[in-house]
């Protein structure tokens, strides 16, 4: 699968752009510190599924993410996302100075509830996820080092962000590896209106 649902019709983005260490509180708990600058890299369109896997060649971690589709150059619509993690291969290319893409751009590894429109004020945006109706995740854009706002003008300094393109914004803590057969829940708020969720059950 290497489209989306925005406004109830499939769409194809033509990138998957990621933030990293967005959250402080994740920051920590990955025994990291903050970057200098904001951390981007990126997922291609091969990496969008629709399967939740536990383990692929290794166990899987979850990242959920508020994640931002974008039209005409501005944020037209969000949704709940999942960036799935080979924390392993991960750690071990971080030690060695290594770009992350064998941890982090393979197939499956970016998952997506609907889209639906995006409010105009991106600020009071959250992000929450339940694993077998246990809270794991809670998040919100008041938390992020870098907001969404600040988030699409800085990379609009470096590369061009097409029509349908996604940034993911970064997860919040709580991450953790998935096992067989959880049920993942995962949905974004607009204060404390619920704009949208998605599910999944990992094979």
């Amino acid at each position: 699968m290497t489209t989306v649902v925005f406004n109830k019709q499939p769409v194809r983005p033509g990138k998957v752009v990621c933030v990293g260490k967005n959250y402080a509180a994740h920051i920590e708990e990955m025994s990291s510190v903050p970057a200098e600058s904001m951390v981007v890299f990126m997922k291609p369109t091969t990496s969008i599924g629709t399967t939740l896997h536990a383990t692929l060649d290794e166990a899987l971690h979850y990242e959920g993410e508020i994640c931002i589709l974008i039209k005409d150059g501005r944020a037209a619509g969000v949704a709940f996302g999942l960036d799935l993690t080979k924390r392993e291969t991960q750690t071990k290319l971080k030690a060695a100075g290594l770009p992350w893409e064998r941890s982090k751009a393979f197939a499956g590894s970016a998952l997506f509830s609907e889209f639906v429109p995006a409010p105009t004020d991106l600020s009071q945006l959250g992000v929450e996820l339940l694993v077998d109706n246990e809270l794991r995740q809670k998040g919100s854009v008041s938390q992020m080092l870098y907001p969404p706002d600040v988030i699409l003008k800085e990379l609009n300094q470096f590369l061009v962000l097409e029509d349908y393109d996604i940034v993911m914004t970064g997860t919040p803590a709580g991450v953790g590896a998935v096992k067989n057969n959880e049920h993942f829940s995962g949905r974004v708020l607009d204060g404390e209106h619920e704009l949208i969720s998605g599910t999944w059950v990992a094979q």
